[in-house]
């Protein structure tokens, strides 16, 4: 039973891996120069499903009308199957090569599969909270290869279905292509969701570095080579919470009034840095602290080449294709400003790395670092140096194409509390497809506190009422 709390008990009751349905020739799959950018992080995301209800295209079980768990489970591991012939590289494990780099060495291990139930109702899942509803209990870890799944049946008939991949071998946008090519070969009626559905292309020439490698200046304020780090801190850190709110579309639409010429994501993300910075003005001697704010941005559209051939290509490239440029302001600054001159600030930096010559120099950059890795600088920032975090729009979530067969997911989400000192905000589109965003953030208690009272206007606790209209 779901306590008071919200106490509630998950019990694996199988595991087993899934791998492709056909056998893949084993080889080494090198990471490109972006790949290598990224730390070894793992990233979270969920999917929740309302009791299925049959129908006669769908799997069976006509005597209650309903599907069973064990036969959405066993649909799923079908498709997962069929579906990693496309997409190898989940089946594989990462290794180092003789550099010591991290590479994929694509011997189909296979994709880890956990069956679990829950004696709890979607209903009374804590989505404000995922901290106490989500993790560690419906998202899995990952302990070997590149990808786990995890399938729970709920109390009321539910299902999640949850995965975790190794963010150097994918972004959210090549998880977000496999996601919907697995829900279109798991689906009875693939029509419609096959025209949605990219071959994955993993060239990695088509990020090669140039000879000679041009660097702009810019990127050595935004990257850093691991071996300039300084040493962790010895005292303890500021332990960082997952909360997911929503934001209504009126609130998005009057944000951007203000700053008519720019984004809804620019003008929410000024919102945020200033909210962060408001939480840090709090503090003794804020007036010398600054706030870091970071936004990624997907390269993709921005190294097409000019040709129709390298476009498409792009479109359906598999492995990570981001930058994350940050501006840095005093506390002080963004307090006192209006948000229209924060929304300037935010374009300002942002304008610097939406260009294909930044993507490719950011290509040559780290051709300069090998073998020792390199990182953004944000990611490393400490609390001692101001309060920093990541903005990632995950507007091309497909929480809508996920179907397997039984409906579209009434709620869906990632989920990366990923450890470091600088927080991480993901809004991504309502599941109401109403034009309201849902955001995912993971920021220290003293921002979200700030947030929910300075912003309360605009940023909601997600609850059960809202998901349920």
């Amino acid at each position: 039973m779901c306590s008071e709390n919200g106490d509630f008990s998950v019990s694996v009751t199988n595991e087993e891996v899934v791998a492709a349905v056909l056998p893949v020739q084993e080889h080494w799959l090198p990471l490109s120069n972006l790949d290598l950018l990224l730390p070894p992080l793992d990233v979270g995301v969920f999917f929740c499903y309302k009791n299925p209800i049959i129908t006669s295209t769908t799997m069976e079980d006509c005597a209650t009308n309903k599907m069973t768990f064990g036969t959405m489970v066993g649909s799923l591991k079908k498709a997962l199957a069929q579906t990693l012939i496309s997409y190898y590289v989940f089946a594989g494990e990462v290794v180092l090569n003789s550099m010591g780099e991290p590479e994929v060495l694509c011997n189909n291990r296979g994709v880890d599969f956990v069956e679990a139930e829950a004696d709890v109702e979607l209903k009374n899942l804590n989505f404000y909270n995922p901290d106490q509803s989500i993790e560690g209990k419906f998202v899995p870890k990952k302990k070997n290869g590149v990808l786990v799944v995890q399938t729970t049946a709920l109390k009321c008939g539910g299902i999640i279905v949850a995965c975790t991949f190794d963010h150097r071998i994918a972004d959210a946008y090549s998880t977000n292509m496999f996601l919907v090519s697995w829900a279109t070969m798991a689906h009875p009626t693939t029509t419609i969701l096959a025209t949605t559905s990219c071959h994955p292309c993993f060239r990695r020439s088509l990020l090669s570095p140039r000879r000679p490698g041009s660097i702009h200046p810019s990127l050595h304020q935004m990257y850093t080579s691991i071996s300039h780090l300084p040493p962790p801190p010895t005292t303890a850190t500021t332990a960082l919470l997952s909360r997911i709110y929503f934001v209504t579309a009126e609130q998005l639409h009057y944000m951007q009034s203000l700053a008519a010429t720019r984004t809804k994501l620019e003008c929410f993300s000024a919102l945020l840095w200033k909210m962060v910075a408001c939480a840090a003005s709090r503090d003794t001697n804020s007036k010398r602290v600054t706030v870091k704010m970071g936004i990624v941005i997907d390269g993709r559209k921005r190294l097409r080449n000019g040709d129709k051939e390298s476009e498409a290509m792009m479109e359906c490239y598999f492995g990570n294709v981001l930058s994350i440029p940050f501006g840095e302001k005093l506390v002080e600054e963004l307090v006192k400003e209006p948000l229209e001159y924060v929304v300037e600030a935010v374009h300002k930096f942002l304008s610097v790395a939406a260009t294909e010559e930044h993507f490719l120099g950011l290509i040559d950059w780290m051709e300069a670092q090998r073998p020792i890795p390199g990182v953004s600088r944000i990611y490393c920032n400490r609390a001692d140096e101001g309060p920093a975090f990541v903005v990632s729009s995950g507007q091309r979530f497909p929480e809508g194409k996920v179907d397997f067969g039984w409906g579209k997911a009434m709620f869906a989400s990632y989920h990366f509390p990923w450890g470091g000192e600088a927080g991480y905000v993901m809004p991504m589109p309502s599941p109401l497809g109403n034009g309201d965003w849902v955001v995912y953030m993971h920021l220290a208690k003293k921002h979200l506190d700030i947030i929910e009272t300075e912003a309360a206007h605009v940023i909601k606790p997600l609850t059960w009422d809202y998901l349920n209209k």
